[in-house]
């Protein structure tokens, strides 16, 4: 059995970047189905207690955070990889991009993604608008980068990826940019990629 187990579901954007990056890095690893009441289980608390996926367990070592996770898998089974540069200036433009997965993408495109799939208590108003001032900063940006942070692809871009690839699903078109499809074909173009599942998009994105 490998040793690292990941705790996810199937259409998570955040439990998808880990996975992406198990691929691209060809770590072997078992998928642990992690659904609403199995993180709600005392078993899962104590990987947990927050009850929030992905959870990565690597032997005695337990991960949580998507983006942390990242980190730790680069750290420690690809260091001084083009993943996560060591150079001051490149590695903070990494940090920078993590906290933008974390920030207007998170209240963004995935935001408005799980009210329309999955009718979560979020404010779909806020998600649009959140979205409709990132995406032109991110068109203006990849107009002139073909990755976020650095020449060659990190974990920066592994964690956009997921909800700006699956914003249709969320109502909201990428018709209009097209560095963001370009750099979408680009992330979709290296190797070990794996694609989330599709959802059905929603009538006013049809």
């Amino acid at each position: 059995m490998p040793a690292i187990q990941l705790y996810s579901t199937p259409f998570s954007g955040h439990c998808h970047r880990v996975t992406l990056l198990l691929n691209m890095l060809s770590l072997p690893f078992e998928v642990k189905e992690a659904q609403a009441d199995v993180r709600k289980s005392a078993e899962f608390l104590r990987l947990n207690p927050l009850g929030q996926i992905p959870v990565l367990v690597d032997d005695e070592h337990v991960i949580t955070d998507s983006n942390a996770i990242l980190v730790y898998l680069v750290k420690r089974y690809a260091p001084d990889s083009h993943w996560l540069p060591e150079d001051p200036l490149q590695a903070a433009e990494v940090q920078k991009w993590l906290s933008r997965a974390a920030g207007e993408v998170r209240f963004g495109p995935a935001s408005a993604r799980m009210v329309k799939q999955f009718s979560a208590p979020e404010s779909l108003e806020s998600a649009r608008a959140v979205t409709a001032k990132f995406l032109p900063q991110l068109e203006q940006h990849l107009e002139t980068h073909a990755f976020l942070a650095t020449a060659r692809a990190t974990i920066a871009d592994l964690a956009c990826y997921s909800y700006i690839a699956t914003a249709p699903e969320g109502g909201i078109s990428l018709a209009t940019y097209p560095a963001i499809q370009r750099w979408l074909t680009r992330i979709e173009s290296l190797p070990g990629f794996t694609p989330l599942p599709a959802l059905p998009l929603p009538e006013d994105e049809k």
